[in-house]
């Protein structure tokens, strides 16, 4: 059913989100090499047939171009970004992404009520599903993608292999045969050597992959990965793999046309990871001789050839740290995630290179036409928690504020996103927020550009990994282009350090934006409505002496360090404050002009949490503070019984003292073992009565299309279980409450 409500011309192109809005870099268009026909025509309208930042980002190409667009979206995506965008949108079922966005069924009606001339899937959702591209070749409908023959050939990684191996592509030791009997695959594992990967056979962005480095672990993980690759993508077939132990993820982007011309488009450096999910990327990668280079743009190619492949790819290949020797992994049969780093290496526009190639054209460009220049970084923006294992994180973006675009030239910093301050981060898809790209002449140049956005990126309201981020591309290997996909594993302890103490300005800067909160909650209440009134007013004016406060913020995390705040308002606008340190040292700001810019409600009252400044969740704070010559401003967002404090390129977090019976952990059962976000119980490993070991396996999640297993925090006996399989629970929700057993231990 379609909803003109949210139509996009009801929504002026200059009213969009800026991140959202065509960049610079999409105004170019790419010279076609010398042809003597005339091109063919672009289509009129198309649907994308997927959601978030991906769709977002087809859009602002078709509407350059002039083409109209079609959204489908989810019940849980009814005011999603992408919705708004588009020329029209229909709704084509519930939240599950098996029931909407993997709905072939209604897709295809409202395709037909449209009349859509073809289909871009973005990646992930039906992207590379051969048999949709085989039924909208048999509805007439144009697929914005290689054949389902390709598909098919590169979607199998155990057929793919052979056929790179016909090619002279070279290929990872290991089984990629038809036999799935578990024994068979664990003598096959025994073969090839521990520590060895099992792979889904049509995975991909990690699921259904575990490593192995031990016979004892191998059934558990095996079960694991087939029961993540079915739900995944409707198959549990796996192979097993020669795990390398410093190896380097570098992959190729490639491109062909109808006509048998194919081309690459320079390399990926993809190795920073964690969950086997990337999160940083950078094009070209560092430290290849162009003789290597070469080598992978040429069997790239090679690759592509062998399968008749049309479109955007990516072939990626596993490398050897030391040697640079490399081995094919799989064909992505599609757009990648990480394409905008080839966007701006290339100048070129790879979503229009895909209309054009679908609608029949050569390729923009040939081989000795496509340009190297600079370097260019992209970071992913997750909702996640990097100090909680990565585990993904869900709820509300009380407050967003990105780096501003096009600072120095007008392809320095871009932001792909299917989301802005206000929206939903969902328990049903992908916890990716944004995508940060940056750009510089050379790799040093847009690693600073791509710190200092980094250090302007603000996102309030759940768990991100931007300051996790900050310290990958700090750090200094990362720096010297030391990376392999072991990266963060190897310096975690560096990365996950402990939070930085706060400065004590930055906890000023929190207590001074407390006390206006207060003082503004106290306006509101004021007793009288006349002006005229002695009780109208309710500054804290007092015959003698000064308003004093007092105020103690706990920094959020595993520190809780504690700092105690004494305002004393001098005179209008100046303050004394004296903070007492964790030590119990003090430091003293003899008068700070402060400075209220404003107080905004971003979300408010989006929970009831209590009275006073509790009321004003999401409530946004901006302040600027002089002490002496020393100018600064900041930002302080309150959440639930948080804030945040942006000071100076750096964040500060604090718990705010909170009533004791808002405190809602005293009933609590000692001993219950919790759930880390929102999810769904996938596999209940445990009964009541049962004796279990330390790190035994007791639940299996399920969130955000990820599996997650909770481990025994102490060896004892399980007392009861709470929910069953097949629970939606959210977090921090007791599973099962165990008792230690002393004799266990």
């Amino acid at each position: 059913m379609s909803r003109p409500g949210v139509l996009c011309f009801a929504f002026p192109r200059a009213s969009w989100p800026r991140a959202i809005r065509s960049p610079a870099w999409l105004l170019r268009t790419p010279a076609r090499p010398h042809s003597t026909q005339a091109p063919k025509p672009l289509f009129d309208k198309i649907l994308v047939a997927n959601r978030g930042e991906i769709a977002c980002r087809v859009m602002r190409t078709a509407r350059r171009l002039g083409i109209k667009t079609v959204a489908v979206y989810s019940e849980a995506d009814r005011f999603a970004q992408h919705v708004q965008m588009a020329d029209e949108a229909h709704c084509v079922g519930p939240a599950a992404s098996s029931q909407s966005y993997l709905n072939v069924d209604r897709i295809l009606d409202v395709i037909h009520s449209t009349r859509a001339q073809a289909v871009h899937p973005g990646y992930g959702f039906l992207s590379e599903n051969a048999e949709f591209s085989d039924r909208l070749h048999r509805e007439g409908v144009t697929f914005i993608g290689p054949p389902a023959s390709a598909i098919r050939a590169m979607g199998s990684k155990s057929e793919s292999k052979y056929i790179m191996q016909d090619a002279k592509v070279p290929v990872v030791p290991g089984y990629h045969g038809d036999n799935q009997d578990p024994a068979y695959l664990k003598d096959q594992a025994a073969n090839i050597g521990y520590p060895v990967l099992i792979k889904a056979v049509k995975g991909g962005g990690g699921k259904g992959m575990r490593i192995v480095r031990q016979p004892k672990d191998f059934d558990m993980m095996l079960e694991s990965s087939r029961r993540e690759s079915i739900k995944s993508f409707g198959d549990d077939k796996v192979l097993v793999e020669k795990y390398l132990e410093r190896p380097r993820h570098v992959e190729v982007q490639v491109f062909a046309d109808k006509q048998g011309n194919a081309v690459y488009l320079y390399e990926r450096d993809c190795s920073v990871q964690r969950r086997h999910q990337k999160i940083l990327e950078e094009a070209p990668a560092p430290h290849l001789s162009p003789e290597v280079r070469a080598q992978l743009g040429q069997k790239a190619v090679a690759a592509a050839l062998a399968v008749n492949y049309e479109g955007a790819g990516t072939v990626e290949f596993i490398m050897d740290y030391d040697t640079q020797q490399f081995y094919f992994m799989e064909m992505n049969t599609r757009l990648q995630v990480e394409h905008p780093v080839t966007e701006m290496v290339t100048k070129t526009d790879l979503v229009q290179w895909q209309l054009e190639v679908a609608a029949g054209n050569p390729l923009p460009l040939t081989q000795a036409q496509i340009p190297l220049v600079g370097h260019a970084f992209e970071a992913r923006i997750y909702a996640e928690n990097p100090a909680n294992d990565f585990l993904p994180d869900t709820g509300p973006l009380v407050h967003v504020a990105t780096p501003p675009t096009g600072k120095v030239t007008s392809d320095t910093v871009r932001i792909d996103t299917g989301a802005v301050q206000g929206d939903q981060v969902s328990v049903h898809y992908d916890p990716m927020i944004a995508k940060l790209i940056v750009q510089g002449r050379d790799r040093a140049e847009a690693l600073r550009y791509l710190c200092k956005a980094l250090q302007e990126y603000q996102v309030v309201g759940l768990h991100t990994n931007i300051n996790f981020l900050r310290s990958v591309v700090s750090h200094p290997a990362f720096v010297s282009g030391d990376v392999e996909t072991g990266f963060i594993a190897k310096y975690e302890q560096e990365l996950l350090g402990a939070p930085k103490a706060p400065s004590p300005l930055a906890v000023a800067q929190a207590a001074l934006a407390l006390g206006a909160l207060s003082d503004a909650n106290v306006r509101l209440d004021a007793s009288s409505t006349d002006a005229s009134s002695p009780w109208h007013s309710a500054d804290a004016w007092r015959l003698n002496g000064c308003h004093q406060e007092s105020v103690e913020l706990v920094q959020s995390g595993a520190s809780g360090a504690r700092y105690t705040a004494r305002l004393v308002f001098v005179e209008e606008g100046k303050c004394r404050v004296q903070i007492t340190l964790p030590d119990e040292s003090a430091i003293d700001f003899q008068s700070i002009d402060c400075r209220i810019q404003s107080v905004t409600s971003t979300i408010p009252n989006y929970t009831d949490a209590g009275v006073g400044a509790h009321s004003q969740l999401g409530t946004t704070v901006k302040l600027v503070t002089t002490l002496a010559d020393r100018t600064a401003s900041a930002v302080a967002v309150f959440t639930q019984d948080k804030v945040a404090v942006f000071s100076e390129g750096e964040r500060a977090d604090f718990v705010l003292p909170k009533p004791a019976y808002l405190d809602s952990n005293a009933s609590e059962a000692a001993g219950s073992v919790k759930t880390p976000m929102p999810c769904k119980i996938a596999q209940v490993m445990v009964q009541a009565g049962e004796n279990v070991e330390k790190n035994a396996p007791l639940v299996i999640l399920e969130a955000m299309k990820m599996e997650h297993v909770i481990r025994a925090p102490f060896a004892g006996v399980v007392k009861e279980v709470y929910y069953q399989v097949g629970d939606m629970v959210p977090e921090n929700k007791s599973l099962l409450a165990m008792e230690g057993n002393e004799a266990a231990e």
